[in-house]
């Protein structure tokens, strides 16, 4: 302990001068003055969240299961919009109508070589007294699965990824017309049954590998926070990264009670095969009953039996049958109207809804948002007064897929492109490190954020402890920018939760936060994720809940009390630089690959190593991607580079007298900082999924809530279209054009800007 805590202040002491002195200097968007009072505001603040609140609204939202539709997600509705009332908030619910299939049949039998049926049942344990629950939780299903009734030959497939079916042609396996069983994790859930249908399966099974989540990594529940050999992983498997998140029946627009909605046939969302979670403890009999080549070892897991890949002797037997119903979602929307600039707005959420009782996800997240309205409606009281409006949403839906968020900007689409300037996203929250993402126009905004929150544990800021904690695990070629580097890198967003509509569709910068990393969490979407669990396993004491409410509500603060929206554009160009480069690396990495891969076939080297008891079949020999002319982003980020420092400087040169500056000055440059994270959207949207709309974030296709930045052109070159990836630099370097023309403006702006 001694040891660690003297390389902490060594560390500590060659910070960048800009870190050291970030605590004495004028908050970004402040004036000195401004800047004072802003400080005082918030250190009250951050005295007020409670661990007793926090472990009290946990225990209230997560006593029964919530999921959408059911009784008790209606009466936490009400009782959060209770609570807002109660703290003075203009606060309402408003409701959408979505399609919400829970399940009626669900079968799963091995016919050969033996019998075996598959329990699909998380049984109750007797220390834990929510999970006994059985009338009113959901059964473990997957939603949006169609219904099906198939019987085929099992075959293995690993992670369910499209590099795992190009090891399997290596084998010789095919997957066509049989019933294919993945493990869950190394992509998003509803990424393996898309794959699958797209290789010619039937059926698709997915279950939670004990190397994972369960017996290797920790204790099991309820000794210990793992997952046990009956519990099981529910969740989405809509297809929404290559259509839409949101109601699979009113893409596009606001689920209200009159919209026009398709036929389930129409819905491009939905699965195309039945699909089913099931638990290490019924995966394990079908997997040891097939045969075949033996899986490579980084496909085997750690069940006691061997890993074979198939196809059969295994034939399993899936039925599935759904009630295709529409339910109610039930958003909680409350504001703080601004004093100043009450058209401009700051938006805070976290969901509510849950598979079961879910206590880590959502209600660790949504029980700080609540400590936050309470500690700004006492802010109030006291005589503080945003200059922003605020809005406080807490979400339903999210777990099937984003509907509350999603229909709700869907249906406010207008009035957010004019008035939201900052989204801030939370889904649940954990103990450990504090960790970033979002647009990198406010990177400098949230680590300064980070540099005035203490973490619990040690007591340093967590801004601190996260930059020392990247040392410590960096490769050695990465630690000299983390200590040069005056912020951290946030990494990019893709989707996954509640800022998918905000950011991807309507170009609304946005943050997502939460703090975690230090416990192990096997409990994700089963019965067992309760308050007994939490409360066990991870943060017990809720001094990371109170972490978080201090953090976010900060950063709600300091968005919409600054006299000038905390946009900085310098780090967003040196990311861009960045991506350029990555890109160019994924170019030049993959002609290697396939240049190496063709000159080892005409060499004869597959020949060679071919072991005919072992048989494999050669990969095919591909076309050496052509060259990409990157030339339009490397130049436009140059200038974008310019016009960065320049906003940056002349910013810097007039933060002493922005109290000074004409209202209808400050009006017209904040209007222009909103429009900055517009300006890298496309009204076309990306190829072939024209919903999502900004060209540097998006999710990936076949990664599902993974990040694919610059997703037109990195996905242009991962799947070959490279004319696409070309056209796609071409609108990209366009964009990134008109961004730094519209910084140019802003920067002029402040230039001239008089008293």
């Amino acid at each position: 302990m001694r040891r660690f805590a003297a390389v902490l202040l060594i560390l500590v002491l060659v910070l960048p001068p800009s870190v050291v002195a970030a605590d004495e200097a004028s908050l970004a968007g402040y004036s000195p003055r401004s800047s004072q009072t802003e400080r005082d505001w918030e250190s009250k603040f951050r005295t007020i969240p409670d661990p007793a609140n926090l472990r009290e609204n946990m225990r209230r939202l997560s006593a029964h299961p919530h999921h959408v539709g059911s009784a008790y997600d209606k009466d936490n509705a009400e009782w959060i919009l209770a609570r807002f009332k109660e703290w003075g908030l203009d606060a309402h619910i408003e409701t959408f109508n979505v399609l919400f299939p829970t399940p009626k049949v669900r079968v799963l039998e091995m016919v050969e070589p033996t019998k075996y049926t598959a329990r699909l049942e998380e049984p109750a344990i007797a220390m834990d007294p929510t999970s006994n629950q059985k009338s009113e939780q959901l059964p473990t299903y997957n939603a949006y699965s169609p219904d099906g009734d198939v019987t085929a030959p099992l075959v293995f497939v690993n992670y369910g990824l499209p590099e795992d079916y190009e090891k399997l042609d290596r084998l010789g396996v095919s997957v066509k017309g049989a019933i294919v069983i993945a493990k869950y994790y190394h992509s998003w859930r509803g990424v393996k049954p898309k794959v699958a249908a797209e290789h010619g399966a039937i059926g698709c099974l997915i279950y939670s590998e004990p190397e994972d989540d369960g017996y290797t990594r920790d204790v099991v529940f309820p000794q210990g926070p793992m997952r046990n050999s009956d519990g099981v992983q529910r969740g989405s498997v809509m297809d929404f990264a290559s259509a839409s998140p949101g109601d699979p029946l009113t893409p596009g627009v606001g689920a209200t009670a009159d919209a026009k909605r398709l036929s389930l046939k129409e819905s491009k969302s939905l699965s195309k095969i039945p699909v089913l979670p099931i638990s290490y403890g019924d995966a394990q009999p079908l997997l040891a009953a097939l045969k075949g080549p033996m899986a490579t070892d980084e496909w085997r897991g750690t069940l006691p039996i061997p890993y074979h890949v198939g196809p059969g002797p295994a034939k399993v037997h899936l039925k599935l049958e759904f009630n295709w119903d529409i339910k109610p979602v039930n958003d909680i929307i409350a504001k703080i109207p601004g004093s100043i600039a009450p058209d401009e707005w700051i938006i805070r959420g976290n969901h509510h809804d849950a598979w079961v009782n879910g206590a880590e996800d959502p209600v660790s997240g949504t029980s700080p948002l609540l400590e936050e309205a309470r500690a700004l409606s006492l802010l109030l009281k006291q005589g503080w007064k945003p200059r922003r409006t605020i809005v406080y949403a807490a979400w339903d839906g999210e777990e099937p897929m984003l509907l509350g968020s999603t229909e709700w900007v869907e249906a406010h689409a207008d009035e957010l492109r004019q008035h939201a300037a900052v989204y801030i996203n939370t889904d649940g929250n954990d103990r450990g490190l504090f960790e970033m993402a979002g647009s990198h126009s406010l990177e400098q905004f949230i680590n300064g954020v980070a540099r005035d929150v203490d973490d619990p544990e040690t007591k340093m800021t967590v801004w601190q402890r996260q930059h020392l904690s990247q040392i410590a695990n960096a490769k050695p070629d990465d630690r000299k920018e983390l200590r040069q580097r005056a912020d951290l890198r946030i990494d990019a967003l893709g989707s996954g939760t509640d800022f998918t509509g905000f950011l991807d569709h309507l170009g609304i910068a946005s943050l997502n936060l939460g703090y975690g990393g230090e416990d192990e969490q096997g409990i994700y979407h089963s019965i067992y994720d309760d308050f007994y669990w939490y409360t066990h396993f991870s943060d017990t004491d809720f001094v990371y809940g109170r972490a978080l409410s201090q953090t976010i509500g900060t950063s709600v603060m300091r968005l919409a009390d600054a006299e000038v929206l905390p946009y900085d554009f310098v780090d967003f160009a040196d990311t861009m630089q960045k991506y350029t480069k990555d890109l160019e690396k994924l170019l030049a990495d993959k002609q290697d690959e396939i240049r190496e891969r063709n000159q080892e076939l005409d060499e004869g080297v597959f020949k060679a190593t071919f072991d005919p008891r072992r048989p494999t079949v050669a990969p095919p020999k591909e076309e050496v991607p052509p060259h990409l002319n990157f030339a339009p982003m490397e130049n436009v980020v140059e200038i974008l580079t310019r016009s960065a420092k320049r906003y940056q400087k002349a910013l810097s040169q007039r933060q002493s007298g922005l109290s000074e500056i004409q209202t209808e000055t400050l009006r017209a440059l904040n209007a222009k900082l909103i429009d900055s994270e517009r300006k890298l959207t496309n009204e076309d949207g990306l190829p072939r999924r024209p919903w999502y709309k900004h060209l540097l974030y998006a999710p990936g296709v076949y990664s599902g809530y993974g990040v694919k930045t610059v997703p037109g052109v990195r996905e242009g070159i991962e799947e070959k279209r490279y004319s696409e990836a070309e056209q796609e630099i071409e609108r990209v370097a366009k964009a990134l054009e008109q961004e730094s023309a519209l910084i140019d403006s802003a920067a002029q702006l402040l230039e001239q800007a008089g008293p």
